[in-house]
């Protein structure tokens, strides 16, 4: 297969308003570099396991704690273009099993590729990653509506736990391709 620039979106499932991100990616690349580019993008601390899903088979790093009901298949040497095709066609990324983060994938575009294409780029976004272990996207629903009323009983743990002001629409592609360029450097392929 010839080597393309995907446009693809990445949002966080049930979010609303929409947590999303719209990146350029080479076709050929490796699912495991899609995973830090996922945990870039979105503002996520790769602190939890994760998984692809396609087609309800799920695809990871096998380890010898996986449940024989739900057999994972080794992602580390299949590329993105193995499952994303041609345009609209989707894939599942789900981080933080207790949580529950899941992520549609959606191959929007699908450009020549430019020699010039060095990195990762994140075109755009629209708001803030949730933070880690807030209960997935009930509790982070949960945690934005109690950060709405400083008379509710779990506001100043919730201002505790933060260590700061959470900005919900808070979204910076500049600060995110920063961080892709330092973690990518030049394309690898």
């Amino acid at each position: 297969m010839t080597k393309k620039i995907y446009q693809i979106q990445i949002s966080l499932k049930g979010s609303k308003p929409k947590i999303w991100r719209r990146l350029l990616v080479p076709s050929d690349i490796l699912l495991s570099e899609i995973h830090k580019i996922i945990q870039i993008s979105m503002g996520w601390t790769n602190s939890h396991l994760h998984q692809f899903i396609k087609n309800n088979e799920y695809y990871g790093i096998p380890s010898e704690d996986d449940w024989n009901d739900f057999p994972i298949s080794d992602y580390r040497k299949i590329k993105l273009d193995f499952f994303l095709k041609k345009e609209k066609d989707k894939l599942k990324y789900e981080y933080d099993f207790g949580d529950s983060w899941e992520h549609n994938i959606l191959l929007e575009k699908i450009l020549p590729f430019n020699d010039e294409f060095k990195n990762p780029i994140c075109l755009t976004g629209k708001m803030n990653c949730p933070p880690e272990d807030c209960g997935g996207i009930w509790g982070y629903s949960d945690m934005l509506e109690i950060l709405k009323q400083p008379d509710h009983e779990e506001y100043e743990s919730f201002i505790e736990w933060l260590g700061e002001k959470f900005d919900s629409e808070h979204f910076d592609k500049d600060e995110v391709n920063e961080l892709l360029i330092r973690y990518f450097g030049h394309n690898k392929s």
